[in-house]
């Protein structure tokens, strides 16, 4: 696993909550302080809704548990094709419950609760929003889409060649084939948060897209539809910057840690490009 240089240091524990299909791996990162309880953030790793685990979120989780700082839980999510949709957004549903009921007992504050991720989980922090609000619970107060898969019909990709992206569009189609086995779920607005038009009522947004992504476009006209529904929403593309080393890249991290710490009043966040 790399660490980000300078990085604080973190506690990690590992344990496992219960889910609508058995038990879902979680690692929850503590920041060495103590004190008052502390916001909650779920985050959920990428890999295209096939791959990916624990360890793929432990550079940006541990970051933003010490720089929020924050309680941050890692879920481990179903994958693809074992375990299609819905299983994985329901099993962010029900880590968000559990994270909800349980803070207290954590050492931290469930009324300041947010949800993050990047790629595959970027798309499940943004349907968990969509599934809270509809669900009424649990409450959300920020959310943050790290180069999030938000489009699975793929008709807002950019050109793979043109943007020299690390991700292509056959890649992303594989991912979504095994996703999404019945081309009707393709229109699920917990599947495709762009298919959704019912934004309103949403928490506040941070969107960050890499320039070097063919994903950049559909996440930047999923904020454009954010803002339109009034949901106060701020976005961010990095020059030069690839797909997969979004969620990693120092700056990113940096700006992810000043928005959450200002929506969750933690107070300690570092501000951007520190």
């Amino acid at each position: 696993m790399d660490a980000i240089p300078g990085a604080p240091a973190t506690l990690a524990e590992d344990f496992t909550i219960p889910g609508p299909q058995g038990a879902i791996p979680a690692r929850l990162y503590r920041p060495r302080t103590g004190g008052r309880p502390l916001p909650v953030v779920l985050y959920f790793h990428g890999g295209g809704f096939v791959g990916g685990c624990l360890d793929d979120a432990d550079v940006p989780a541990r970051f933003l548990a010490a720089r929020v700082p924050a309680l941050v839980l890692a879920v481990g999510y179903a994958l693809a094709p074992a375990r299609p949709f819905p299983a994985a957004p329901e099993d962010a549903h029900a880590a968000a419950l559990w994270l909800a009921q349980q803070a207290a007992a954590l050492g931290g504050d469930a009324s300041r609760l947010a949800v993050a991720g990047d790629d595959a989980g970027g798309n499940l922090a943004a349907c968990l929003t969509l599934m809270a609000r509809d669900r009424n619970a649990p409450a959300i107060a920020a959310q943050v889409l790290v180069g999030p898969m938000l489009d699975p019909s793929m008709t807002r990709l950019g050109d793979g060649q043109r943007l020299n992206s690390d991700l292509s569009a056959a890649d992303c189609a594989a991912c979504y084939r095994q996703y999404l086995p019945q081309p009707r779920q393709r229109l699920h607005p917990y599947a495709s948060p762009l298919a959704s038009v019912r934004q309103a009522g949403l928490p506040p947004a941070l969107v960050l897209t890499a320039e070097c992504d063919v994903l950049h476009q559909e996440a930047e006209q999923y904020a454009a539809a954010l803002i339109e529904a009034g949901v106060p929403t701020q976005v961010a593309r990095f020059p030069g910057v690839t797909h997969a080393a979004l969620a990693r890249h120092p700056p990113a991290l940096a700006e992810i840690a000043h928005f959450l710490g200002h929506r969750l009043g933690a107070g300690m966040a570092v501000a951007p490009n520190q």
